[in-house]
């Protein structure tokens, strides 16, 4: 398969441009061996600077012994390419990392216990703020063995390897009636994946807030006729950051198509790119 890059523009609504979230999913809940983090892995809240605001993560030990855990925060990045990265907290320049405060820090859950995890936002009052900020707070259990263990004492350390489980919650910060969203399509290109025919298109969110696209392809013929429109998954994108999208094109055949690929970021934010396909 071949494809060439035409850009475009045609509608008012549309905004076309020739080149233009581990990522922790919303699932209540999650589990982990027998911890359990119950109402999601993403907190968000939209709020003016200046504001502080409180909220709260349960941890249920769902096992039959006491469960020692640990909380701290880290920032988070991730790019298209599958990298990334659980860095120093408040380095990224849209980290919120330093605005947030968690309690405890450490603390042992009784077997068939829930225990709350309090944190605080202080919002700075800064008027050069402006859209999506965030980081994550890990909960990551200690083992008996480990010697970060309240339990380890005394004893003599020893050396091994150990899967460590650890859950990351993000907390995101909108400020209110600020940012943008915009991105750019980057790099689309054919892989081979066995015997499909796919599409790979990388976004970059270039714009100041989040974004979550549902993105799809609409293929149509050398005669213009609509043939079909294909699905990728969904998936959010924090500012400066990006995530790849793969389209598949089960059995469709052999032919020189126009494709029109668009991503919908929703309101009257939905970004498009023309290319010519040849699927052989």
């Amino acid at each position: 398969m071949k494809q060439t890059i035409t850009a475009f523009s045609r509608a008012k609504r549309l905004r076309f441009m020739v080149f233009f979230v581990m990522v922790f999913l919303t699932v209540v809940p999650e589990l982990y061996g027998n911890i359990i983090i119950d109402g999601g892995l993403t907190h968000e809240k939209e709020t003016p600077a200046g504001i502080s605001y409180k909220g709260m993560i349960e941890v249920l030990n769902k096992g039959d012994k006491p469960q020692e855990i640990k909380i701290y925060k880290t920032d988070y990045e991730f790019f298209a390419d599958g990298k990334v990265n659980y860095g120093e907290a408040g380095k990224l320049s849209r980290s919120n990392a330093s605005w947030i405060t968690v309690s405890p820090q450490r603390v042992t859950i009784p077997p068939n216990q829930t225990i709350p995890v309090y944190y605080t936002v202080n919002v700075p009052d800064d008027a050069t703020l402006n859209g999506t900020y965030w980081s994550i707070v890990m909960v990551e259990p200690i083992s008996e063995s480990s010697p970060e263990s309240s339990a380890a004492g005394d004893a003599i350390v020893s050396f091994g390897v150990q899967q460590i489980l650890r859950y990351g919650i993000q907390l995101v910060t909108h400020i209110q009636g600020t940012g943008e969203k915009n991105i750019s399509f980057l790099n689309p290109r054919f892989v081979k994946k066995e015997s499909e025919k796919v599409l790979q298109v990388d976004i970059e969110n270039t714009g100041t807030l989040w974004v979550k696209p549902d993105v799809w392809v609409e293929l149509y013929d050398s005669k213009g006729v609509f043939v079909g429109k294909f699905t990728a998954t969904k998936k959010r994108i924090y500012p400066g950051l990006s995530g790849r999208y793969t389209i598949y094109f089960t059995d469709m055949p052999s032919e020189t198509y126009k494709a029109l690929v668009i991503a919908d970021c929703g309101d009257d934010d939905i970004f498009g790119m023309n290319l010519n396909l040849v699927i052989k």
